[in-house]
């Protein structure tokens, strides 16, 4: 055999697969009880879900039967139509809180999205000094719940006359440190020679960034998006916001689910509508939010 077939022939064997697919060692008895096993977890996951929808659609003889059922045995929608007769009775109409939940949340998320992105481009391919420090205060940043910054929150939000406004919520959501940390680890993993190219072909910053990182980061910032909507949409906002005008949805709902026993099936309405946005989104997303959570732990 000549030298040039022999290189050949060794191409052919450097190019097959070091390790070949192995079949799934288990048994048909095996792959049963895992599809068994996964099937009540999931049933368990959800059955949350399940007995709050099933909850809201019993009449209240239902509701208040011992011991309770997970189904309705007469389901019926008069709890939502409860929901929305008492809201229309309020003096500030439904779609006025609709209104202030969904300008805060469509606001804060977007530019959440926006800070969080162009700050995480910048320190994770980019060299600067106070670069790393920087980083740690954000780290340590998402180790403080709330609760621990209330009060401070509270007083610089005074400070700049922004209680009782819609921005009291908005611009707090800006820097929240968990989407900048998100976005800063998921682009660390973006090749750097692909920036460098993009250079060298004449894009300027702007346009690497909205055009080359951002397409390239979507699972990231789709998942950022899911955690933002979640906070805002179910964000009570009565610490900030006193003026009923201003009341988020939530705030109102949550007014009529303590309204005692007689609405004890419009709280039951209250809790399917604040979780539609929430579920809804992830559910659209889900993709997304699996790519990011498969490839957060690969580097280039």
């Amino acid at each position: 055999m000549s030298k040039k077939a022999k290189k050949e022939v060794q191409e052919k064997e450097y190019r097959k697969p070091l390790i070949k697919k192995r079949k799934p060692n288990r048994s048909i008895g095996g792959d049963i009880a895992l599809y068994v096993f996964l099937a009540l977890v999931a049933f368990v996951m959800a059955f949350p879900i399940i007995y709050a929808v099933s909850s809201a659609l019993k009449p209240l003889d239902e509701l208040f039967k011992f011991p309770p059922t997970i189904f309705a045995q007469h389901p019926t929608l008069d709890n939502f139509s409860d929901l929305f007769i008492t809201m229309g009775k309020s003096w500030v109409t439904f779609s006025r809180y609709l209104f202030n939940t969904v300008f805060i949340t469509a606001v804060g998320t977007a530019g959440h999205l926006i800070i969080a992105s162009m700050g995480a481009f910048v320190l994770a391919k980019y060299e600067f000094p106070g670069a790393q420090g920087f980083f740690k205060v954000v780290t340590v940043a998402m180790m403080f719940t709330g609760y621990a910054t209330a009060i401070p929150n509270y007083i610089i939000l005074n400070k700049l006359g922004w209680i009782d406004t819609y921005w009291a919520i908005i611009i707090p959501a800006f820097a929240s440190p968990m989407g900048f940390f998100l976005m800063k680890q998921f682009m660390e993993g973006l090749p750097t020679s692909l920036i460098e190219a993009a250079k060298i072909d004449g894009a300027n910053e702007w346009k690497v960034f909205s055009g080359i990182v951002m397409p390239n980061v979507k699972p990231a910032w789709m998942t950022l998006i899911i955690f933002s909507v979640q906070a805002l949409w179910n964000n009570k906002a009565s610490t900030y916001i006193y003026s009923e005008e201003r009341k988020t949805l939530v705030y109102a709902l949550q007014q009529i689910q303590a309204g005692g026993i007689a609405r004890t099936g419009q709280g039951a309405a209250v809790l399917v509508v604040v979780m539609i946005v929430p579920i809804a989104i992830f559910i659209f997303s889900e993709s997304q939010i699996l790519e990011t959570m498969a490839s957060s732990g690969l580097k280039d």
